[in-house]
């Protein structure tokens, strides 16, 4: 009886395998890597002049153009436009703003706060042995006592404190 089961599930197993579903659920796959996160760098060139200044840590570099920039060229076959169309007053709001400006590492940031909200699945083999199941887990949110604060920032207030002072309460649930 125990082997007729080994084999049948062995069978089941090699069946499953061949689905790109199952796969992803037992954990066989790898995942690919994002093709929007390689940018080709500009080929190093010799200057033609040898008196130049050092370059500065951090600095971009010349020869190299802004992704967006490149992207849109070769979608739209254009230059990319800050600021035309803007009147001079909104050009300036927009500057101040950091619009024409993009933050650096903002691809890290953003896969660093989805990875934080959504919980990974585990594989059928980790559910299946309960690898990792001894670990307690802490709950995602914490809730905060809507009475209990409001008094804390009227204390505040009235002590002439700033209101992150003290701290704050919350539901133990």
């Amino acid at each position: 009886m125990r082997v007729k089961t080994l084999i049948l599930s062995a069978a089941a197993l090699a069946t499953l395998s061949a689905c790109s579903q199952a796969k992803e659920t037992l954990g066989l796959t790898r995942s690919a890597p994002d093709e929007f996160a390689v940018v080709k760098r500009a080929p190093l060139e010799m200057p033609p002049d040898y008196t130049l200044r050092a370059p500065r840590p951090g600095a971009s570099r010349p020869q190299e153009q802004n992704p967006a920039d490149t992207a849109k060229q070769a979608v739209f076959g254009e230059t990319a436009d800050t600021g035309s169309g803007f009147t001079k007053s909104e050009a300036a709001f927009l500057d101040q703003a950091g619009a024409f400006q993009s933050q650096p590492g903002i691809r890290e940031v953003v896969d660093q706060e989805t990875a934080a909200m959504a919980p990974k699945q585990q594989t059928v083999a980790k559910r299946i042995l309960n690898i990792g199941k001894d670990k307690k887990q802490e709950p995602a949110t914490t809730v905060v006592d809507p009475a209990a604060e409001a008094e804390r920032l009227r204390r505040n207030q009235q002590d002439g404190q700033s209101v992150t002072a003290g701290e704050t309460p919350s539901i133990e649930q």
